[in-house]
């Protein structure tokens, strides 16, 4: 039987349907060739019911328009220049970053050889037992215990961390006050002071609140109790420039000795209490009715803001 006998025996539904076949077969045959022509791309189509998978509708290019990639998949030259201006300026700022790190480690690193260099200095004074020369101190054990980390600046008012912060109301009386006399160089004098539970060995000198005093070593109050002898021997130190004689101060304990000698003599004071105070708590100077001595120093450490105060009383009162 043949083709044409075949087709006149279907009915006028089956050669629609067969018809269509036909259609899909060479248009899929087409759509293939397109595509491996690089002229079809598909399209998302809509979601079918039931959650069935995405239909793909292909989408037939112009003829003469060809193919083009996607704006967001393939970059361009401004988008590699901006990635190149980016990684440049990350560059910069980890320079800049790590630039500023390695000063301050080597500021700090500096500060610390300093210190150390003149803490040995000022040990080697004390063992050779060297009689400094007396200063005159100025006014400002009235009003303020001695401290602060930055040197007065003459002919200016007192700013933050300068020779005690001075209060403003504080300086006419400042001005009013005459000091005491420069005192007459006596072998009772302290000449040094050991304390071996925080390893300080260094000379005392004369001006409590003499810069120039402070850069030799451990400076007495002028007028304050001599060594073993009955009042109130005031010493103070920096904890933070001119070796940080005094930066340990706060890990003493009760019990803890502190030795001071003279040119004949030495006195062992034995540590009673420490006490963290503010700079106008001056009391702490008073005179005692025994021998007692008084160790003063900024507080905390590189902040400044209060002062540490640790008492001792002699070992034989």
């Amino acid at each position: 039987m043949g083709k044409k006998e075949l087709l006149d025996k279907l009915s006028e539904s089956e050669l629609a349907h067969l018809l269509y076949h036909k259609r899909r077969q060479r248009r899929q045959q087409r759509l293939r060739r397109l595509k491996a022509d690089g002229r079809v791309v598909d399209i998302p189509g809509i979601q079918p019911p039931n959650d069935a998978p995405p239909v793909i509708m292909p989408y037939l290019l112009p003829e003469d328009k060809p193919a083009e990639p996607a704006a967001d998949l393939a970059p361009t030259g401004g988008i590699r220049w901006r990635w190149v201006v980016n990684k440049f300026f990350l560059f910069v700022e980890i320079t800049a970053v790590l630039s500023f790190i390695i000063i301050g480690i080597t500021l700090w690193n500096t500060n610390n050889e300093l210190n150390q260099e003149l803490s040995q200095v000022q040990r080697l004074q004390s063992q050779a037992l060297a009689v400094p020369t007396p200063t005159q101190e100025p006014l400002i054990d009235v009003v303020i215990l001695p401290g602060g980390h930055k040197p007065p600046v003459p002919g200016q008012s007192p700013q933050p961390g300068e020779a005690g912060d001075i209060p403003a109301n504080l300086l006419p009386v400042i001005n009013a006050y005459v000091p005491p006399p420069k005192p007459t160089p006596a072998p009772v004098q302290a000449r040094r002071i050991q304390i071996p539970a925080i390893d300080i060995d260094a000379p005392v000198v004369q001006g409590m609140y003499d810069w120039e005093a402070l850069k030799r070593g451990v400076a007495q109050k002028i007028g304050s109790a001599a060594p073993g002898q009955v009042g109130n021997m005031a010493l103070a130190a920096h904890n933070d420039i001119y070796g940080e004689l005094f930066r340990d101060l706060d890990q003493l304990k009760p019990g803890d000795e502190i030795v001071v000698s003279t040119g004949s003599q030495s006195y062992t004071y034995i540590v009673r209490e420490t006490q963290i105070v503010e700079p106008t708590e001056v009391s702490v100077l008073d005179p005692t009715d025994w021998a007692s001595a008084t160790l003063i120093s900024c507080y905390p450490y590189r902040v400044n803001t209060q002062r540490i105060v640790v008492f001792a009383d002699l070992a034989d009162s």
